[in-house]
């Protein structure tokens, strides 16, 4: 194991969300010393006992990852779905990492995702994985967000929000000329990924499956775009969501710059192209791949707090 005389003060950083649960493990000078993924997990599937079943499965898939390249002196963890308690959560990952509890903060995984691109203060995150959100840390630590309000309300140019979008522009032109499906790449791409082109295999995905699935028929609707007109629209309007974020926090607090992250953004080009588009002339937007649990991990080993 790392975690000796030679990496003291090891860090563990945890970015969960819908679709994978993504870790990291840093040395106090910031050095990635391992990394990996387990499921994807939410703090809002705490509200049941099988969401809590599956939360303990996936924090003790993880903590054996971990553990079988380092005892972590420190953990910083972001869970999408996070309000404020969790006293179950950290007496979970304390005992199965065998360190104190108060060596665990928690917070919600898009307070690590800002942090990972801005100092408090400095600029705006849109951040799109299967949901989405807008968020703002300002100088006194204060957490501001445009959206993120879930994917049953809202989550706009989210993976699932593309999902949903395309399985409705599918099912409703099959409304309109039954078996169009076959002519159309992106209903064949789609129907492909959920089982078939009956019904019954396309309610069955969007209504049995947790969210983090249902957002990952996105990559699907991304690669039909260059041939699918339908498909490139949706993206096109998936940027045009995420646009709305950013502008809702520049009307609030004025101009800053723009950083779009998450997985769902590098679906395509023309998201981040479209959102572009919305922003006042001007504006500075740049499109970020840092990885938010990198950042966790490195305010883990500073002893950071994540505000």
């Amino acid at each position: 194991m790392l975690n000796s005389p030679e990496h003291p003060g090891i860090g563990l950083g945890i970015d969960a969300g819908g679709t994978q649960t993504r870790w990291a493990l840093a040395a106090a000078d910031g050095a990635l010393l391992a990394e990996g993924h387990v499921a994807g997990l939410s703090a809002l599937q705490m509200g049941t006992p099988e969401g809590r079943a599956a939360v303990h499965a996936t924090f003790s898939t993880l903590a054996r990852a971990v553990l079988a390249h380092a005892r972590p002196a420190r953990v910083c963890a972001g869970l999408t779905g996070f309000g404020g308690d969790g006293a179950q959560l950290t007496s979970w990952l304390a005992d199965l990492l065998g360190i104190d509890a108060a060596a665990i903060a928690m917070c919600n995984d898009i307070e690590i995702a800002y942090r990972a691109s801005f100092a408090p203060g400095e600029g705006y995150l849109v951040y799109a994985g299967t949901g989405s959100i807008g968020a703002f840390i300002d100088h006194d630590g204060g957490f501001h967000r445009a959206g993120g309000r879930g994917v049953v309300l809202d989550d706009g140019g989210g993976g699932f929000w593309i999902a949903r979008a395309a399985l409705r522009h599918i099912w409703r032109r099959e409304d309109e000329a039954p078996g169009s499906w076959e002519s159309s790449p992106l209903a064949r791409a789609a129907f492909e990924y959920v089982g078939g082109a009956d019904w019954a295999y396309s309610r069955q995905f969007i209504y049995g499956q947790e969210r983090g699935e249902v957002g990952k028929l996105a990559l699907a609707v991304a690669a039909s775009a260059g041939e699918d007109p339908a498909a490139a629209a949706i993206l096109e309007e998936a940027g045009r969501e995420l646009g709305r974020l950013a502008l809702a926090l520049i009307r609030r607090f004025g101009p800053r710059p723009v950083v779009l992250s998450g997985r769902a953004a590098e679906l395509h080009p023309a998201i981040a192209a479209s959102m572009r588009a919305c922003l006042p002339q001007g504006s500075i937007m740049t499109q970020s791949a840092t990885r938010a649990h990198h950042a966790a991990a490195r305010l883990a080993a500073r002893d950071a707090a994540p505000y």
